[in-house]
């Protein structure tokens, strides 16, 4: 985390102590909803609650350490405002205009007014709000900027070298060559991998059960190099690690620590960008650059859009059309075998 981050943390939760009582039973009341009703991650909540706390404590003028700007729709909407039935599509404006005067990235604004016109959706639906003022609120686009992706010679020696280091039979090393290898083939989620149980995994059809953001479960299939490469994991190094642990600490999980305990996404993020810094010309990424070559590869090897997303996860068909790209050769390919006068 960076430290501009951290300390947005630290002031959202200072900002949250101050709010009138009201509004804090309000922001309990919708945390309750995201994780009870909706099922959202943790990682998932914390940012929509972080939104909504800003928001409710620019509603009642608190800064939430936020750095002070110019004189502007925001800060006269502050003036002007103080009560939940204040809350209106001119503050949540201001709100944005501040957001953006602190130095907020265009593509943070769109994920923030997004954030918030689902806070105001609800809170008009249980009376709090008699209309909804965030179904007015417009966002800036945020610009499209696609992750790298490794080329797929890039991905082989990612694997050469991860497996030779498996080859040692050190568990940790077993370890990473498994998740390096799953992670590929699956294109799941960082949080999806580190969540995976034991029984989630069935090695007869070579399939993983996920389960996914908001709840939803689904099936991904993996390939013959990370079949082998889980099993020796599971043979040869698993066992070793969980030893000095707890039997119910990481009983069940599929991938663990040093300690024994369930693997923790970041030091799968640490190890991913490791070994990508060890493949010469590959660019910087972490289980995300992994989960975007993966679709990528499978896209340029014939996969419809439709199979991908349904590996992926992604509940419409927009999302993955966002997430994925197809390269200019295969347009061409496509192009030169399809058209009539392509050639």
């Amino acid at each position: 985390m960076s430290s501009v981050s951290a300390r947005r943390r630290v002031d959202l939760k200072r900002t949250r102590t101050e709010l009138p009582s009201s509004s804090a039973e309000l922001v309990s009341d919708y945390e309750r909803h995201l994780r009870l009703e909706r099922g959202l991650s943790e990682h998932t909540v914390r940012a929509y609650i972080g939104d909504v706390v800003s928001l409710l404590g620019h509603l009642h003028g608190l800064s939430g350490g936020e750095p002070d700007s110019d004189p502007s729709e925001g800060e006269r909407a502050t003036e002007r405002a103080g009560e939940l039935g204040d809350l209106d599509v001119g503050l949540l404006r201001g709100w944005l205009a501040h957001q953006r005067a602190s130095g907020s990235s265009r593509t943070t604004l769109s994920r923030r007014a997004a954030s918030v016109r689902t806070f105001t959706a609800w809170a008009q639906r249980r009376g709090t709000l008699e209309t909804d003022p965030g179904a007015r609120l417009v966002a800036p686009r945020p610009h499209r900027k696609l992750p790298g992706v490794l080329r797929p010679d890039q991905a082989g020696a990612l694997m050469l070298a991860s497996s030779a280091g498996a080859a040692e039979r050190d568990p940790v090393a077993l370890r990473d060559h498994a998740v390096l290898e799953l992670l590929y083939a699956t294109g799941v989620r960082v949080s999806e991998l580190c969540g995976l149980d034991v029984g989630d995994i069935d090695f007869s059809r070579r399939v993983l059960r996920v389960l996914g953001k908001g709840g939803k479960e689904r099936t991904v299939p993996f390939g013959v190099p990370a079949d082998k490469a889980v099993r020796e994991w599971l043979d040869g190094g698993r066992g070793k690690l969980i030893e000095a642990a707890a039997a119910e600490t990481a009983a069940s999980a599929l991938f663990v620590g040093i300690r024994g305990r369930r693997l923790d996404p970041r030091t799968v993020r640490r190890m991913v960008h490791d070994a990508v810094g060890s493949v010469p010309g590959a660019v910087d990424m972490g289980p995300h650059g992994l989960r975007h070559s993966a679709a990528t590869h499978l896209l340029e090897g014939g996969a419809d859009l439709r199979s991908v997303q349904e590996l992926l996860g992604h509940a419409t068909l927009a999302t993955t059309q966002l997430y994925t790209h197809v390269t200019v050769e295969r347009l061409k390919a496509i192009h030169d075998r399809a058209h009539p006068r392509a050639r």
